[in-house]
Formats: C-alpha cells, structure tokens, sequence
C-alpha cells in the first residue's frame, strides 16, 4: 500500500514539527509508531528535510490518490503470468521474487517485490491472483498455534545415541547427507507419513509408511529409502525419542547411517525437518487419512518441495543443489 494512503495529516504535521527540530526519521518513526524507512520516503519523496511541508505533502499525497495508477501485475501480463505459476507451484511471495530476480538479471519488468504481491493478494478484488491467496498464505491458519501443549511421555530407546555425540560437520551445514526425520500424523493418529530432509541441500524425501508405526517397519522402510543415495549421502540421521525408531540399529546395519536422537521437548535440534513438516500441512491437512495416500503421491509433493526457491540456498532450488553435488561428485 503507498504511504500516502496511511499517514494522515496530523502525522505529517508531527514530521515536519519534528524536522524543524532536527529530529532522525528514526525519532520520529518511533513517536508516531512507524517504520524508520517510513518516515525517509515520505520525508525524501517531498522534498528532504529542509523543505519537507505536512500542508504541500498532503496536496502531492492526494493528487496522487485522484490518479490511480495501473497496478504492475495488471499491466505486465508475463509478470503476472510468472507470479501465477508460482503461486500455484505453492511457492510463497518472497520465494516467487527473488527467484524472478535469478531468472531474469537483466529484465526490469519481471521483477516485483514479494510485498506487491501480497498487496495484489489482498486487495484486488477479482482475477486469478485473488484466487490464489489461501495457496500463497502457506499454514493457512488465521491464528498462531500454542506450541506449551503437553507432549506424550515416551519411554527410553535401547543404545539411544544423543545428539551432543553428533560430528561437528553437521551442525554447520557445509557437509551434506546429515539427514533430519520425523513422522506427521493423521486423523485419530492412525496413519503416519516419514518426513526427510538433508540440512545442507534441504531436500526432502518422503516414505509411506503403511498400517501403524511399528519399530520393524519403519526401519524397513527408512533404510529402503535412504539405499537409493550415494554414500556420501548417507552420514547420519537425526529423531526426536519416539518410540517408531527403536529398531534403530537395524536401520543403521542395513544403511551404515548412525541415528542420533534430540532432547526431550526439543524440536528445533531438528529445525530444517520442523520447517519441513509445516509446509506439509499444504498438502496433508491434519485431521485427514494419510494412508490414502500413495507413494507416488508423496514423491510428487516431495518434488514440489525440491523445486521451490528457498532463501536459505541463495534463492537456489534444493533440487539444484542436490543435483550440483551429485555431479561434482560423479566427476574424475
């Protein structure tokens, strides 16, 4: 939304009191309860300091208003196209922007700030963008969860390995093939799906795991899962302490991967996998039966996630940087 659409007169009476004053934009974007970069864009888009007038900002602000301008993606068709798609990829506003930017160097019109986006979102009142906005709007949740909720006590997991005994060389990332995994549930906690993503790459693969979570077979499946990867894929795994990983060494014996197991009540030892989970629930909302859902079905939602730019790759794809160092890794 342009500024002038917010600040009221009243407001620009206290910037230009405050500038006589030789006051920062910081000072008074903290008076009126505004943003600093508020505050300067208003005071540079009239004049600077010296000659900023709350009476002859008004007028600007409001000549402004009486010639409404065609908005970017209404008068771009192949930005708005590009937006579309990615909105329907389930990539969010920010992820959609900066990738624009890798895409397109040197071509101004297809860049668009994630907050025009969200302004488009919100406030157009018809075309397809509109149509988006529960899909862009990730959680699609219109209040915060409390995360204080009691957990279930679990019992003890035989030769459990903690995660203090973890290679340094996972904690910061730059090795891949230290994986991070949890199961999500469904409806009446009587299905389960395994989740999987690589702390480096953040790439993320997904395992059906069929009729309930016994031990056996979800080290089965696990390890099914993590042979197709190169070995210098396979490092670790890290769980919290449920008991579908108490057949861990089975796992480890058939994958050569140690399992490491997270505190109690500490989610955010496996964060990339928390995250993960979250952007999920797009596809497999809570409540719902998740053994419909086929193995197919879960490596397509699974590709999906690999294909969106994420900020913590540089705006990269984790399929890209998956597939760079399957590459570096093939070369003599």
């Amino acid at each position: 939304m342009a500024l002038c659409e917010v600040l009221k007169i009243e407001e620009r009476e206290i910037i230009s009191r405050e500038l006589s004053r030789h006051k920062s934009a910081r000072y008074i974007g903290q008076m009126l309860g505004r943003h600093h970069s508020t505050i300067s864009r208003e005071i540079n888009r009239n004049g600077g300091a010296s000659a900023y007038r709350a009476v002859e900002a008004q007028r600007r602000c409001e000549e402004n208003l009486a010639r409404p301008k065609e908005r970017k993606l209404e008068a771009l068709p192949r930005l708005h196209d590009a937006v579309d798609d990615g909105l329907r990829e389930k990539w969010s506003p920010k992820q959609i922007s900066k990738r624009l930017r890798e895409d397109h160097p040197d071509d101004e019109d297809m860049r668009v700030s994630h907050e025009t986006i969200y302004e488009c979102l919100y406030l157009q009142a018809r075309g397809e963008l509109r149509t988006e906005l529960t899909v862009a709007l990730r959680q699609g949740r219109t209040r915060r969860v409390n995360r204080s909720r009691a957990t279930k006590t679990r019992g003890q997991i035989v030769d459990m390995v903690n995660i203090s005994e973890r290679p340094q060389e996972a904690d910061d990332r730059a090795v891949p093939g230290f994986w991070e995994g949890d199961l999500i549930i469904g409806k009446g906690n009587k299905s389960q799906i395994a989740t999987l993503v690589d702390r480096t790459t953040r790439f993320v693969m997904l395992v059906r795991i069929p009729y309930d979570r016994n031990a056996e077979r979800v080290a089965y499946l696990l390890a099914k899962k993590m042979e197709n990867l190169p070995e210098f894929f396979r490092n670790s795994v890290t769980w919290d302490q449920g008991k579908e990983m108490a057949r861990h060494a089975d796992f480890t014996v058939r994958t050569g991967m140690p399992v490491y197991f997270c505190d109690p009540h500490s989610p955010w030892q496996r964060g990339s996998n928390e995250n993960t989970n979250g952007l999920l629930r797009q596809y497999f909302p809570k409540g719902t039966d998740l053994s419909l859902h086929s193995q197919e079905d879960l490596d397509r939602v699974a590709a999906e996630l690999n294909g969106r730019p994420r900020e913590t790759l540089g705006w990269r794809k984790p399929i890209e940087v998956f597939n760079d160092l399957l590459e570096r890794h093939a070369s003599p």
